[in-house]
């Protein structure tokens, strides 16, 4: 009874194991099999001194009826693609990889949204910095066109929607982005900027195209998650000059905004919002009346990303930013690593 017992659990794993290997699809020209989820994922060099690299969900967890989307999201100053994914902590690990975990955030937005398919690319300038990127290529405008024609190249879907969404210095991709035309191409349908929207520049006509691009198709959202930075010290001194800072930044992309449109204010704890369009345009500032430095907290402690992607979404929680963080579940254990294959051009 028992060897018949054994031989029916046998079968029945087997039959298990088939199935599940029959459903399986191939994995995308490039791509590997991450260790953790159902994802694959690739590294690339789309230009010089740019590496990139691709999340998906493995092939069969694609659904050709669901809206494509496309999140673009550049690194802050300072930190490498793997860190801005992020991994779990452990005793000698750069504490850079438990800050933000990009990957983790995009990972539960995932497992909410049954609207689209998601794929996360996250972008890495040489030298950790995309204003020095940029200021070593004089035709970055081109540039950044060029890396995203190069990075769709590679994602084997029909006519994606683009978010494009940063941290920090990372803000510079997307000003450059801006920069390279006089209006914001149709595909993209959201814009993320967390604690990165320094550059703004009425003068560089950013807030005419934003205002033209909002204005041309209501499924369209600005997103500004910022915090008041004017008085944080740090070894004694200010962080920022006496005119820099997103906080002034924001307060600068408001003034402009309000030429045409009218913003409505609403306060909740240490957040201040402004809204316009219905929503689709977002101010969100946190007061900090402690003066702490909440650069990165915004992101990873706040659950920032998370925020940023869904709010004017299905998926929203309709609830501002802040901890603890909501995403644990989803936080791999190790960083992800690039192979010598993966490394090879």
């Amino acid at each position: 009874m028992r060897r018949y017992l054994l031989m029916l659990l046998m079968i029945t794993v087997h039959v298990v194991l088939s199935a599940s290997l029959s459903a399986a699809e191939p994995l995308w020209t490039g791509f590997v099999q991450s260790p953790w989820f159902e994802e694959q994922y690739q590294y690339l060099q789309p230009v010089p001194e740019v590496r990139a690299m691709i999340i998906a969900p493995r092939p069969e967890k694609i659904k050709p009826e669901h809206l494509n989307r496309v999140v673009l999201f550049t690194t802050p100053n300072g930190s490498s693609i793997e860190q801005t994914l992020g991994c779990a902590q452990k005793a000698g690990r750069d504490w850079h990889y438990a800050i933000q975990h990009i990957a983790a955030q995009h990972r539960q937005w995932q497992s909410l949204n049954e609207r689209e398919n998601l794929i996360l690319v996250c972008l890495e300038a040489k030298g950790l910095s995309w204003p020095a990127w940029r200021s070593r290529h004089a035709d970055h405008p081109r540039l950044i066109r060029d890396v995203i024609a190069a990075i769709l190249k590679q994602i084997p879907l029909k006519d994606p929607r683009l978010t494009l969404a940063c941290h920090s210095g990372g803000g510079s991709f997307l000003w450059g982005f801006l920069n390279g035309s006089d209006t914001i191409p149709s595909e993209v349908d959201r814009f993320v900027f967390l604690d990165a929207n320094y550059s703004f520049s009425a003068a560089d006509g950013h807030g005419k195209k934003f205002s033209d691009w909002l204005q041309g198709d209501k499924r369209r959202s600005l997103i500004v998650l910022a915090y008041d930075d004017r008085n944080v010290l740090f070894r004694g001194k200010k962080v920022v000059s006496p005119t820099g800072g997103t906080f002034r930044a924001t307060q600068r992309m408001r003034d402009e905004f309000e030429k045409e449109v009218a913003f409505q204010e609403s306060g909740a704890g240490d957040f201040k919002t402004a809204t316009a369009l219905e929503g689709r345009l977002r101010l969100v500032v946190h007061q900090n009346p402690e003066n702490q430095i909440l650069h990165t907290q915004v992101v990873g402690e706040m659950n920032g990303y998370l925020y940023g992607v869904t709010v004017n979404t299905p998926e929203a929680q309709e609830k501002l930013p802040g901890p603890p963080r909501s995403y644990t579940r989803w936080i791999q254990p190790e960083p992800f690593t690039m192979s010598e294959q993966e490394a090879s051009p």
